[in-house]
């Protein structure tokens, strides 16, 4: 079988990464419209069995006549192109993967399952961290309990050596982070799905040293259709993205002005895009370099055999210095292709669109994490 990334960035490079050293592809190409990315990736991934060719995604055509030869294609691009390749994917009998991101999209790809069975096509959007990862625990939790009371998800891709102001560092794209600070959230509360302000409702969540007491505030997206999947499972859920403590209070005035705002202004007799200027902004003096951590904890509690329940995950991911590839890298990347392997190996036989609570083994999965170094403890309590 034959699979295709497309975009030759971070995650991109971290897919192409574990499908090199985990998969039995015959081949396997990375696209990408910018030459000089596409250059980039091929001397990180050097000495691999790679095919690096150009492609431009707003052209249908020249997305159609690769699609042909593929049985598997995988999105690591902005999400806005996401459903758009989902449908020539189903044209060209094409399973295809993305990293999700953002809820309208999904349920605009969702709404081709008929077309995705017809042709004999999987499609998963939602494959990366958050949503992804954490949609499978959540699955792993239903599975295990009689009922479930509540879920809390909480995530976050933090420098190992926090800088002021922001004690942050950008581990993916600047403009889908300001998506998750600014969009609503999704929340289930007991039978209902109701929308929460992103950047609200700070809580503290405890990690081992270094880390200590972090700060964990609602964001968009990290959930998608948890809320939908699991609306007669589970009582409350809710998804909290962790930064270091002080990270909102300075962050959320930005976006209180306007700094995100996608309409332009007129600043000395030009047209200036706000949005634009704060991605400058944070790409200038936010570091984008060095080495990186993700945490995950996720709590929860239920019934199983008439007794109260609980559960809690916890991951701390590091930096691998060995391949140069960040914690965000690896706890992304890897999941989605993880899930094309269970797919080219027939783990997944299911056609429609599906998101990974739906459709991928919990235990299978973990598993394969374990394979690459990512633990996820599990406590019952």
């Amino acid at each position: 079988m034959n699979i295709i990334v497309i975009g030759s960035g971070l995650m991109g490079r971290a897919i192409a990464h574990d499908l090199c050293k985990h998969s039995n592809f015959d081949n396997i190409t990375i696209a990408d419209k910018d030459d000089e990315t596409l250059q980039s990736a091929e001397s990180f991934l050097e000495g691999n069995n790679i095919d690096f060719v150009g492609l431009n995604v707003e052209d249908t055509n020249e997305v159609k006549k690769h699609f042909q030869n593929i049985d598997i294609a995988i999105s690591a691009i902005p999400y806005r192109f996401n459903y758009d390749l989902a449908r020539i994917a189903i044209e060209t009998k094409t399973h295809f993967l993305d990293l999700g991101g953002n809820n309208q999209v999904v349920e605009s790809e969702r709404g081709l399952f008929e077309k995705a069975k017809k042709n004999d096509v999987t499609i998963i959007p939602d494959c990366g961290l958050a949503p992804g990862l954490v949609s499978i625990i959540t699955r792993d939790i239903v599975d295990e309990m009689d009922s479930v009371d509540y879920v809390k998800l909480r995530v976050g891709g933090l420098p190992m050596d926090p800088k002021p102001p922001l004690n942050y560092q950008i581990v993916f794209s600047p403009n889908g982070l300001i998506n998750e600070y600014v969009e609503d959230a999704m929340v289930l509360d007991h039978g209902e799905i109701i929308k929460k302000k992103s950047m609200t409702d700070i809580e503290t969540v405890s990690f081992p040293k270094p880390f200590g007491n972090m700060e964990a505030f609602i964001t968009s997206g990290g959930c998608s259709t948890l809320p939908y999947t699991y609306r007669k499972c589970i009582g409350y859920l809710d998804y909290k993205t962790i930064r270091y403590p002080g990270h909102c209070e300075k962050f959320k005035p930005l976006l209180d002005m306007g700094l995100a705002g996608e309409n332009p202004v007129d600043i000395r007799n030009q047209k200036v895009i706000p949005r634009d200027l704060l991605i400058a902004l944070l790409l200038k003096n936010v570091p984008t370099t060095g080495k990186d951590v993700v945490l995950l904890k996720v709590l929860s509690e239920g019934m199983k055999n008439d007794k109260k329940h609980s559960l809690e995950y916890t991951m701390i991911e590091y930096y691998d210095d060995k391949n140069d590839i960040s914690a965000m890298m690896r706890t992304t990347g890897y999941p989605v292709s993880i899930t094309a392997q269970m797919i080219e190996d027939g783990t997944i036989n299911r056609r429609g669109v599906f998101c990974p609570e739906e459709v991928v083994p919990c235990k299978v999965f973990f598993e394969e994490l374990k394979k690459r170094d990512i633990q996820i403890k599990k406590e019952r309590k």
